[in-house]
């Protein structure tokens, strides 16, 4: 089974915490497709069992470059149905916008007709997993139950 980690990452921050994300989805027992926006494709849609988007905040809201992916994939969209999707965001504030760009990546997903998971109360129980500027050992913590998460799920889906 294949979780799609795709992000966009400019300052790498946002790729780190993809990479502690990827280690929780392995560990689960999945196999992570870690993918930049520059990298993915439609058959990287097509085999996810479920997707776990990020970007860095950017006005509150995803990258125009993680956007364009969700454009540019739309006609996927009864493909993607009943697959799990959740979101993860790097900001260089403490309090920069970083679950409304959540927010934004998973109104795309349930626009999808995706099944949308927050990160797991033992991370903080909220929209997804957020880190200001590098992930700390607590957000790499939290990137790893996210991904965990999402792969079980996905399991107890299949």
């Amino acid at each position: 089974m294949q979780i799609l980690i795709l992000y966009y990452s400019k300052t790498n921050n946002t790729r780190k915490l993809a990479t502690e994300i990827a280690k929780g989805v392995e560990a689960a027992g999945a196999t992570a497709i870690l993918k930049d926006t520059a990298e993915v494709c439609r058959d990287d849609f097509r085999a996810a069992a479920g997707v776990i988007a990020g970007s860095p905040v950017y006005f509150g809201v995803m990258a125009a470059q993680l956007k364009k992916v969700f454009d540019d994939m739309v006609s996927l969209r009864r493909e993607m149905e009943n697959k799990v999707g959740a979101a993860f965001a790097t900001g260089n504030h403490h309090s920069g916008g970083k679950e409304t760009t959540m927010l934004s990546i998973l109104q795309c997903m349930m626009i999808y007709g995706m099944i949308i998971v927050g990160d797991p109360i033992a991370a903080s129980g909220h929209y997804g997993v957020a880190c200001c500027k590098e992930p700390d050992e607590s957000a790499a913590a939290d990137g790893f139950k996210l991904g965990e998460r999402v792969a079980k799920l996905c399991a107890k889906l299949a």
